[in-house]
């Protein structure tokens, strides 16, 4: 193994907790996620040679795992869909006990009913980047990603009182 793939097996590592959480949002069931998940670092291997260290590595892991989540969706969506609930089995079969659960729950439901660019902006977000990081990640301008994020958070809130919960 070589030097270059030595420091890229290092820098994935390391930033294995963005690629846990993008799959996460953007695939239904243990099966995709694993699928995503091998999309996107084989994406990142193949990008990794024009990688010119310009920005943080997290912020274009970020922009290569987002943008490559977009793309799978896209196929995803010529695929016969399943039911929503079987999707999340552990989800279903977890017993709710206490408010902070059902909300949890409620709001990742919500999430996944946002369009991908939507989910990409709170991904963002939650992750606390600045308006400046979430548009440089999703190749739009600081006002912009204000905008849409604003607009984005409007929606959720109108998903989530729909549904009888409230935040």
């Amino acid at each position: 193994m070589d030097t270059s793939e030595t420091h890229f097996i290092d820098l994935i590592e390391k930033h294995k907790g963005i690629l846990c959480r993008i799959v996460q949002l953007y695939a239904y069931n243990r099966e995709d996620r694993e699928d995503l998940q091998q999309d996107i670092i084989i994406q990142l291997w193949k990008s990794y040679p024009s990688f010119r260290g310009e920005s943080k590595f997290s912020t274009w892991m970020y922009r290569v795992a987002v943008n490559t989540s977009i793309t799978y969706i896209k196929q995803e969506k010529r695929k016969p869909k399943a039911n929503y609930t079987e999707n999340f089995p552990e989800i279903r079969d977890t017993p709710y006990n206490d408010e902070k659960d059902i909300q949890s729950k409620a709001f990742f439901e919500a999430l996944q009913t946002l369009k991908p660019i939507e989910k990409a902006l709170m991904f963002l977000y939650l992750e606390n980047l600045s308006h400046r990081k979430i548009g440089e990640n999703l190749g739009i301008s600081e006002g912009n990603a204000r905008v849409k994020l604003s607009r984005v958070k409007e929606k959720l809130q109108i998903i989530l009182k729909k549904n009888g919960h409230e935040f």
